[in-house]
């Protein structure tokens, strides 16, 4: 299985960030691998001072499909989720600054932490779903799917010109503002309205 991740898909995230806006979805890829393991904390890496949280909307896959279209989108996935896409902001930097490849600040070990998937038909609406980040019992990221500069539906559209999406893989659709460091004994919780998808402990 894979990742497949969406990045500067939120304008006000863009700005803090003082990045600039795409005209296509940035997209990346994380390994199995990086998939922190159901009830295990999160372990800050040592080889970086600076991990940032950044909790998204995440949907699985349930069908096999390859260059599929905006208006069939929504046949290939059933579950949807928060997860936080974990970044080594410290090593992003630096390779951005150098203009190489930023895979290993997304990518390493326990990097993504998945909450528990909801069926889809919990929601009226994909696009008008509101969600946030606590740590420690503070909102620290609070949004809502309307934000995203490209939908669930095109987000899949464009990964799938790229990529075979198969059963099991995992979409991650980019972060909102409010992303931030990590420390030791912080604790996150993503809620999907007023249910409690995910609680982690970092170490």
């Amino acid at each position: 299985m894979k990742l497949i991740c969406i990045g500067k898909n939120y304008l006000k995230h863009i700005n803090e960030l003082n990045s600039k806006k795409e005209d296509d979805p940035v997209i990346f890829l994380k390994p199995d691998t990086s998939i922190i393991q159901k009830k295990q904390p999160f372990f800050i890496p040592e080889f970086s001072n600076e991990i940032h949280y950044e909790v998204e909307i995440i949907i699985k896959f349930n069908r096999v499909g390859k260059h599929i279209e905006s208006k069939f989108s929504k046949k290939y996935f059933d579950k949807i989720s928060l997860g936080i896409d974990f970044t080594a902001r410290d090593f992003q930097r630096k390779f951005k600054k150098n203009g190489l490849p930023w895979d290993i600040s997304k990518g390493f070990d326990n990097s993504a932490l998945i909450g528990d998937w909801l069926s889809v038909d919990m929601f009226q609406d994909l696009n008008n779903i509101n969600f946030r980040l606590e740590k420690n019992g503070k909102i620290v990221q609070k949004s809502n799917s309307s934000n995203m500069i490209w939908k669930i539906d095109e987000l899949i559209s464009a990964a799938s010109t790229f990529f075979t999406i198969k059963i099991g893989d995992i979409m991650f659709t980019g972060t909102p503002e409010g992303v931030g460091k990590v420390s030791e004994n912080d604790l996150l919780e993503g809620y999907i309205d007023e249910k409690k998808v995910f609680s982690v402990k970092v170490k």
